[in-house]
């Protein structure tokens, strides 16, 4: 048998969600810290660039979806790649907070063209019985993108962030246009099956076979949106994202300026958050196939509210340790669990749409999160009132998941 092709859009995908994750997303708290003391500007102006980011992705995402079910992941990554790397370039040469927004609306349409969205598509249309565990691997990526943010930060600190931000532009093309090219549709485009299995034997004596395969390639769009789970699995994703990109964006800041370390020690706590969720994402690749995901992603989200509380309400280093190991945890094993879930209930068919669709729900979370600890820590003084609403949020993402069933007639994935 020929080696089975999807693993190498893993590879490909886990790779890309690393460039990501260390120039940008858990890398982008150091920038905040940084310009916040520069210029001046307030938590609450660097939240709006948060914000953009994520109202960008939540505009695209219907037509990505749209996209990526009709043409493939390759054609949008490859563009991404290279509107991604000119934003950083254009970052690096930024004046005024209207610029500054500017080129993050920039970033933010190459990280949405070449990032988690089509990735994800391009994968899950690759895996069926060992989803969760592709998606898993393509999580490390992400995850250990956070041992850059001790780089990133003492690039900041020795070179500057302008030489920083400029050679992450570089590094992202070089890198991310190769990787690109290793993307290729479904595995019936090139001869090969779904997980690499062999074909199935038709059998005579199971009528209802033509029914299984037609059930394994799922919903239409219009008909995910007419169940229950997709706007409960949408809402519950949401809430854990609430968590996640406050953190990303303020979490450094707190522990520099509200907790009085500095800010090699904030990027150290970051970078153990991100041994935690390394260890997370083990666990998801382990687990994930094997238990009942939406039971997991309710355990994670209680996980996600313990951790922004020891954050919010810290006294020491061992309540900043906990946070970080028990947030990285929950980030790490749910975040590949979100898509995997849904292509589960959905089947394939059409995961593009659906998926896009749930960013316009899920993106409120992204939005709300950096804004609601910004506004709250610029009109309080700190950040523990902000972190505390949020994790009360975070309990209830776990009851959504709790209550996110099947679509009736979508017959569970075999192991």
């Amino acid at each position: 048998m020929r080696k089975f092709y999807g693993w190498k859009i893993v590879g490909a995908g886990c790779a890309i969600q690393f460039l990501q994750a260390g120039l940008l997303h858990q890398a982008f708290g150091a920038y905040v810290s940084v310009l916040s003391d520069e210029r001046g500007w307030s938590k609450t102006s660097l939240s709006g660039a948060a914000a953009l980011q994520s109202a960008e992705a939540a505009l695209l995402g219907p037509l990505l979806g749209w996209l990526v079910d009709r043409f493939g992941s390759r054609g949008l990554i490859r563009l991404g790649v290279a509107i991604l790397g000119l934003g950083f370039m254009l970052l690096s040469t930024i004046q005024s907070l209207g610029t500054f927004y500017g080129a993050i609306i920039v970033i933010a349409i190459g990280s949405s063209l070449s990032g988690f969205f089509p990735v994800t598509v391009g994968v899950i249309n690759w895996f069926e019985r060992k989803r969760a565990r592709a998606l898993s691997t393509v999580g490390f990526g992400l995850a250990l993108g956070g041992t850059c943010v001790p780089l990133v930060a003492w690039s900041i600190q020795t070179w500057g962030w302008r030489p920083t931000a400029f050679a992450s532009g570089v590094l992202i093309i070089a890198a991310g246009l190769p990787l690109a090219s290793l993307f290729k549709r479904r595995p019936e485009d090139v001869g090969q099956t779904l997980d690499g299995l062999p074909p199935p034997v038709p059998d005579a004596g199971k009528p209802t076979a033509d029914g299984e395969a037609a059930a394994r390639q799922g919903l239409t769009a219009r008909q995910a949106l007419r169940t229950s789970a997709f706007w409960l699995l949408a809402g519950g994703h949401g809430s854990a994202l609430l968590i996640v990109t406050a953190v990303n964006v303020h979490a450094i800041s707190h522990i520099h300026h509200g907790l009085g370390y500095t800010l090699a020690q904030a990027a150290l706590a970051i970078t153990f958050m991100t041994i935690a969720q390394i260890a997370g994402v083990g666990l998801g690749w382990l687990i994930g196939d094997v238990f009942e995901k939406r039971y997991l992603c309710a355990g994670c989200m209680l996980m996600h509210a313990s951790g922004m509380l020891l954050l919010a309400h810290a006294q020491s280093p061992l309540h900043i340790a906990a946070f970080a190991l028990l947030h990285g945890m929950a980030w790490g094993l749910r975040g590949p669990l979100m898509q995997a879930v849904r292509a589960d209930y959905f089947g394939r068919l059409a995961i593009g749409k659906i998926l896009g669709l749930s960013l316009i729900v899920v993106s409120i979370g992204q939005i709300a999160g950096p804004l609601v600890a910004g506004v709250l820590a610029d009109r309080m003084g700190d950040y523990r009132p902000g972190f505390t609403v949020l994790a009360s949020l975070a309990l209830l993402g776990s009851l959504m998941f709790l209550a996110a069933r099947p679509p009736a007639g979508m017959r569970p994935v075999p192991a």
